[in-house]
């Protein structure tokens, strides 16, 4: 049985600038993303990693090449389709955040639904069950501002995956957060993988939170250069990744 692409990049190229000023940013990227994947993108700084990021999650469009989403090729298909699709297809983990501090927890999580015109009973039933798993379900009657870090990027993840997108874009999840509260969130977004068979693309500089992918891809002056999936064992993982960087150099903050 074939596994399920969910997304499937083909000879992606971005340049920036016109005529004899453009800066070729990524050079030919292939990548499949199949359904239940975990994948943690890393590179040096300039590598092309939050390109690639934004092109995928509809934010940019290449100069050529096509990224197929649901069976559709996004970079032809009009703003009115596209913003649909991120509606319906895509959530989004960012690192700041972005919950809005008029709204409790609760309202912040359901707020995808409640824009869908999704019943109110609805949305509760499926912000309760999300904030459970999150740790959340004692916090959703509090503002963001009387939440830590922590506990707000748990509440963003679960905004994030309360309509049951297809895939979901975390960009540096846990770039925000100490050590401990980043050690919760992966753990979360681990169980998602796992046990809600969620479909996960994740941009870090950080080897600890890459190694809670599946596959890690290495990008280097705009190409993927090297692909690691893990084993058994996340500590011989986490080691193989240091080892990776090593030996490709640059900056990965």
């Amino acid at each position: 049985m074939h596994e399920k692409k969910v997304v499937e990049i083909r000879n992606l190229i971005k340049n920036y600038g016109s005529g004899g000023f453009q800066t070729k940013v990524l050079k030919g990227i292939d990548l499949a993303i199949c359904e239940n994947d975990f994948i943690a993108i890393m590179g040096p700084s300039g590598s092309g990693k939050t390109t690639l990021l934004n092109i995928l999650s509809t934010i940019d469009k290449p100069t050529r090449g096509s990224v197929m989403l649901d069976g559709r090729d996004i970079t032809r298909i009009s703003n009115k389709e596209l913003s649909k699709l991120r509606r319906d297809k895509i959530g989004f983990i960012f690192q700041d955040y972005n919950l809005l501090d008029t709204m409790t927890l609760q309202d912040n999580i359901a707020l995808p639904l409640s824009l869908n015109g999704v019943s109110a009973d609805i949305c509760i039933r499926k912000t309760e069950e999300l904030s459970e798993m999150f740790g959340l379900k004692e916090h959703l009657k509090k503002y963001p501002w009387q939440l830590s870090g922590g506990q707000k990027q748990r509440g963003a993840a679960c905004r994030a995956l309360i309509t049951e997108p297809e895939i979901i874009f975390a960009d540096e999840p846990t770039g925000a957060l100490d050590s401990r509260a980043g050690r919760d969130m992966l753990e979360c977004l681990r169980r998602v993988n796992e046990s809600r068979n969620g479909t996960i693309l994740m941009v870090t500089h950080d080897a600890f939170c890459a190694s809670y992918a599946k596959d890690v891809y290495l990008l280097s002056d705009g190409l993927i250069r090297c692909r690691l999936s893990c084993g058994s064992d996340r500590k011989e993982f986490y080691d193989r990744i240091i080892e990776m960087q090593a030996s490709m150099g640059g900056d990965f903050s």
